[in-house]
């Protein structure tokens, strides 16, 4: 038998060396259209920036090693350009020699991933997803004494881009095309991110695209220029699935190749696997489009169990787990995020936290924002969304194993966590959001959110602050009543006869004051997430391009 494995590096290359292990007789060849296979793509920026020292770091294997160890034959600088699934064959092309041949299989996986084509102008562009690009990026900086670049998106690859340039001592102009940097979050935790990146001196634009560039200028579509030796494009990637659409295979509603829970697509003896596939989302287990190595890693060897005749079940839903970090600042999400909920018409629950990583009192720790989206039907986790230092990634992993293990968000507060001072607290950020979850689903506690307190306002309701005065003077909400809440109980008849909003600084003793004053007689709700969240959503508005997430 043979296989034929068009694309060398994650999904292609676990497909190739699982198949291998399970069947030492079959031969294995892997066409790759670029120089290298199975490098460290997800690497790439940090070489940039010289957290990486060693380009050979980057090279996880060779095509010499692959074929010492696994008897694969790996050719490298050769494209699969058509495929005849009724003959079995693709015809290769070896883009040194230009030489065409014909190639028979007996199973092929196509692993040809996700791409992002550089724009052609007058300032050197590259993407950023291949030892070539990275090559090229390194030529313009040690040309330039003080280089200046343009990063096009502010997704993760473009954030990766900005804090490695930076770090190369580059000047960095960000130019988003939406309201927002990393637009998959919600307004309020994606305004810290874009803070960060100001502070440390990146021009922000978002908004706006790049409409044009004359030799060391970019001109964009806020009518400014911008001095640039260098544009990264990382403004997204699209599916490579045109040479399985002219092969006659299903491409899904989303223009990923469109494959069954075993990787198979429509065509027989054809699997496919990486970001080019459609995968199937857990929230509505609709197609989705997630371009992770993770599941890229994870479907390639599942198409090889399938090709070697092992049952090894139905791959999973995707959740769309990320993270990232810049500049200090991690950002972690899952899910969906509430602005996608609210455009879908989905009911459901917002709930924000701001706990510290580990026990204040023991040296380091660091406070994260913190976002949980539940169906308020079956108490479902929906998504969640973390920004914060320290402590972000096993917040997210803790979630990302109750999302798949069908945990409804109150059942966090019962999980048993590793605690000690400096690794978390008697009460883990986890146990706090599963706190809040059974309070609102119980109906203990009654919240509102941030994007809602003008109408709330508007309809008559009063906003109290219980802080202390001196959180007050510090930052408040225009038109807030200062009650603080150790005099509440006495003071509480002051307050007039109308619907109230509490607040605190992060939304703790506003829960305290809700229980207080309901007991009292008083119709009150929690500004959820406090002040702190209220700043961070307000200060993302004051764009006027940006969304709340109920718009």
């Amino acid at each position: 038998m043979r296989t034929i494995i068009v694309g060398g590096v994650a999904g292609g290359m676990s497909a190739a060396t699982r198949l291998r292990r399970l069947d030492e007789d079959r031969e294995i060849v892997v066409f790759e259209r670029g120089s290298h296979v199975s490098f460290a793509n997800c690497g790439l920026p940090y070489y940039v920036g010289g957290a990486i020292a060693e380009r050979s770091s980057l090279l996880l294997q060779t095509p010499e090693a692959l074929t010492a160890r696994f008897r694969i034959t790996v050719a490298v600088r050769h494209e699969v350009v058509a495929i005849d699934p009724v003959a079995h064959t693709v015809d290769v092309v070896d883009l040194d020699s230009g030489v065409s041949r014909t190639e028979h299989y007996d199973d092929l996986v196509l692993a040809m991933g996700a791409s992002a084509e550089p724009r052609h102008g007058a300032v050197p562009n590259t993407t950023l997803r291949s030892l070539d690009d990275v090559d090229r990026i390194m030529s313009v900086l040690a040309d330039v004494d003080e280089p200046r670049a343009v990063v096009v998106g502010a997704g993760f690859i473009g954030l990766e881009a900005v804090e490695n340039l930076l770090a190369r001592g580059a000047h960095v102009t960000l130019v988003q095309r939406g309201p927002q940097v990393l637009s998959p979050l919600d307004p309020e935790m994606a305004a810290p991110v874009r803070r960060v990146l100001e502070h440390a001196g990146v021009d922000v634009r978002c908004g706006t695209t790049v409409v044009g560039s004359a030799p060391g200028v970019v001109r964009l579509s806020d009518g400014t220029e911008v001095p640039a030796d260098l544009v990264v494009q990382a403004s997204g990637v699209a599916p490579e699935s045109g040479l399985a659409r002219a092969a006659g295979l299903a491409i899904g509603p989303t223009g990923g190749i469109a494959v069954d829970r075993r990787q198979r697509t429509s065509v027989a003896s054809v699997w496919a696997v990486g970001d080019g596939v459609e995968k199937i989302d857990r929230i509505d287990a609709e197609p989705t489009l997630v371009t992770m190595a993770g599941l890229a890693n994870r479907h390639g060897r599942a198409a090889a169990d399938d090709i070697a005749g092992h049952d090894a079940g139905e791959a999973a839903p995707a959740s769309g787990t990320s993270i990232v970090g810049v500049l200090g600042v991690t950002i972690g999400l899952i899910g969906w995020s509430e602005r996608r909920l609210a455009a879908a018409g989905r009911a459901h629950r917002v709930i924000h936290t701001h706990p510290f990583s580990h026990a204040t009192y023991y040296p380091g720790a660091e406070q994260m924002a913190m976002k949980l989206l539940v169906d308020p039907n079956d108490d479902r986790i929906l998504g969640a969304q973390i920004v914060g230092g320290d402590g972000v990634d096993k917040r997210l992993d803790v979630i990302a194993v109750a999302m798949a293990a069908g945990l409804t968000a109150s059942s966090l507060s019962n999980l048993e966590l590793a605690y000690a001072p400096q690794y978390g607290s008697a009460k883990d950020p986890i146990n706090l959001l599963g706190n809040v979850a059974e309070n609102i689903a119980r109906g203990i506690d009654r919240s509102i959110q941030w994007h809602e307190l003008s109408d709330y306002r508007a309809a008559g309701a009063v906003v109290v602050d219980v802080r202390s005065a001196a959180e007050h003077a510090a930052g408040l909400i225009p038109g807030a009543v200062l009650m603080p809440l150790d005099e509440l109980r006495a003071r509480h008849r002051e307050l007039p006869n109308a619907p109230l909003v509490v607040h605190c600084q992060v939304g703790q003793r506003g829960h305290t004051a809700v229980r207080l004053l309901t007991q009292l007689g008083h119709d009150v709700r929690n500004l959820d997430g406090g002040w702190l969240t209220w700043s961070a959503g307000t200060s993302a508005s004051q764009n006027p391009s940006a969304q709340a997430p109920h718009a």
